[in-house]
Formats: C-alpha cells, sequence, structure tokens
C-alpha cells in the first residue's frame, strides 16, 4: 500500500491564492499531502495552478523551473520537500542561473536549449 508523503509548499506573489485558507496575501505555505511518487505535475493539479503561471520555481533550493523551461512537471517529490513557486512577475536575475544549484531535469533542459537558457524575454 501506498504512502502519503508531505510537500512543503510555499506560493509567492499572485500564486498565494492558489494557497486556500493558508493564503495570507504575498504568500502561501500549503502542507500538500500526496501519494508516494507523486510529481510537480501532481501537486500542480492538487492545487489547481496552472504551470503556466507559475515562473521560477524551487525544489529544495535547487532551481527546477523558470518562465518558458518547465522541465520539472515529471519531477518524482519525496517526503518533506519544499516547493517554491514565484509568480511571473518575481524574476530571477539571468547572471545567477549559471551558477544556480538545478535539480537533473532542468540542467538536461538548459543544456539542450538552444539558447541554453539565457535569454531575457520570454513568451
Amino acid at each position: 500500500m501506498a504512502e502519503d508523503i508531505t510537500i512543503d509548499t510555499w506560493m509567492y506573489g499572485p500564486l498565494a491564492r492558489y494557497g486556500g485558507p493558508d493564503d495570507q496575501g504575498s504568500f502561501a505555505n500549503v502542507k500538500a499531502r500526496l501519494p508516494e511518487n507523486s510529481t510537480v505535475g501532481d501537486l500542480l493539479a492538487l492545487l489547481k495552478m496552472p504551470t503556466e503561471e507559475r515562473g521560477i520555481t524551487f525544489i529544495n533550493g535547487d532551481l527546477s523551473a523558470m518562465p518558458g523551461l518547465q522541465p520539472d512537471l515529471k519531477h518524482v517529490l519525496k517526503d518533506g520537500d519544499r516547493v517554491a513557486f514565484f509568480h511571473l512577475v518575481a524574476m530571477w536575475p539571468f547572471q545567477y542561473r549559471l551558477g544556480a544549484a538545478m535539480i537533473d531535469e532542468m540542467k538536461d533542459a538548459m543544456i539542450s536549449s538552444k539558447d541554453k537558457g539565457i535569454h531575457h524575454a520570454y513568451e
């Protein structure tokens, strides 16, 4: 029988509204319960948060997604993981991307992208 895991989920800026009763206006902190082997995509579905609304995302402090590059949807979460979702209005200086710790899926996506993830305009 599969066990549930708890994900310490932080949502900042306008994304706080997906925190339901935990919405504090500028942020929300939800202790999300999911079945074992759940992914970031499953977490987004539980929160009813469209992936297109999130900008920078961190898992345990490692970069996992940014606008226009979201390779983390199938990333399997573990019990106690901390996931932080920042809205598109919260930009992260591009010069830090090269030195940022990243999940494996993000590293692979940046290496294989045409511009190596270094661009300043998003669609």
